[in-house]
């Protein structure tokens, strides 16, 4: 009797050790067990730790809850201003919702990997060249909104959204560079241009405070000398003052500067050249006149047309004009013109 008894101890024991091995489960710290019962879900999330189920009836599935880190594969597409890109990006998310993960999709992961793909491929169409270079947080946050409506009715949140790397065409990188050199050339010079202003307004502030004090010129002058002077040059240039050449130029003029006559008849009058005196009859030619030395005498090929000249034959050896013969102071004008009739 007591043989039997402890044989049924014996195999009740053993019974239950198989039952507790069939039916424990460890949950881990960042997983959460969701069980089937026959089929049906059964409300109770599983924690982390020791737990049992019942064997043959129960399953238990086990759900990663930590961040999920998956990559996008590059997709190819065209952007709005019709230029051909490959972007590919990177997707952190993580299950907030065990039971809806596994009752709602059938592989979350996966699922979240095509709609990432599909919604990458929509963004670079619906934006510019420049905004996938330029604005990539604003195209991130519109990446995990359209990622994160679908995600959140199956238990999953779209931590966040990175856009990787843009690959362009060669042909649209040189064109880029050749953009950016030229704009890169025109600061330069718009910087090179307000220098030389401000510059030249420096000068001409410095210059003015010169003026009221001659001694600070020459003493600039000294200091630019010395500054030359420092290389150790063979040739030392010297600059010439130009108050000395002034000088120089009133003392060749004592007489001062002469001002040029206002335009008009008084000054053509005053640039025509003098007329030729008049020879007198009586043949003794009157002295030549001194001209001015500002006036210089014109020459004969100059003088004037309307002027006619004496004929040949009553000039002298000695180039003088012949006295007019008078008639006899006996005869009358009229009579010999009387007698010939």
């Amino acid at each position: 009797m007591v043989e039997d008894l402890v044989v049924a101890a014996v195999a009740a024991g053993s019974a239950a050790v198989v039952y507790l091995a069939a039916a424990a489960r460890v949950v881990k710290q960042y997983e959460r067990g969701v069980v089937l019962r026959l089929g049906r879900l059964r409300s109770e999330i599983r924690q982390p730790g020791f737990t049992l189920i019942v064997p043959g009836v129960d399953r238990l599935r086990k759900v990663n809850m930590q961040i999920v880190t998956m990559p996008v594969p590059a997709q190819e597409g065209i952007t709005r201003d019709n230029v051909t890109v490959r972007v590919d990006a990177v997707v952190y998310f993580k299950v907030v919702d065990p039971a809806e993960a596994v009752i709602q999709v059938e592989d979350y992961r996966f699922a979240v990997s095509q709609m990432a793909q599909t919604s990458l491929r929509s963004i670079i169409g619906k934006s510019d060249l420049d905004d996938l270079l330029s604005n990539r947080e604003k195209l991130n946050q519109g990446l995990e909104l359209m990622l994160d409506s679908p995600a959140v009715g199956w238990g999953v949140h779209i931590d966040r959204v990175e856009i990787k790397d843009v690959s362009l065409p060669e042909t649209m990188k040189r064109s880029m560079s050749r953009q950016a050199e030229a704009e890169r050339e025109r600061r330069a010079r718009v910087i090179n241009a307000d220098a030389e202003l401000l510059a030249s307004k420096k000068l001409a502030e410095a210059a003015q405070t010169m003026s009221h004090q001659p001694s600070a010129l020459q003493l600039r002058l000294l200091q630019t000398i010395v500054a030359v002077a420092a290389e150790k040059n063979s040739t030392l240039v010297l600059p010439f003052p130009v108050e000395l050449l002034r000088f120089l130029e009133r003392a060749g003029h004592p007489e001062g500067p002469q001002t040029p006559p206002a335009p008009g008849p008084a000054a053509d009058r005053a640039a025509a050249p003098p007329p030729v005196e008049e020879v007198p009859l009586d043949g003794a030619s009157s002295p030549v006149e001194e001209l001015p030395l500002g006036v210089t005498s014109p020459p004969v090929e100059e003088l004037p047309l309307d002027r006619a000249l004496p004929p040949l034959g009553e000039l002298s050896l000695d180039g003088m004009v012949p006295p007019k013969e008078e008639p006899p102071p006996d005869e009358e004008p009229g009579a010999a013109d009387t007698g010939r009739t």
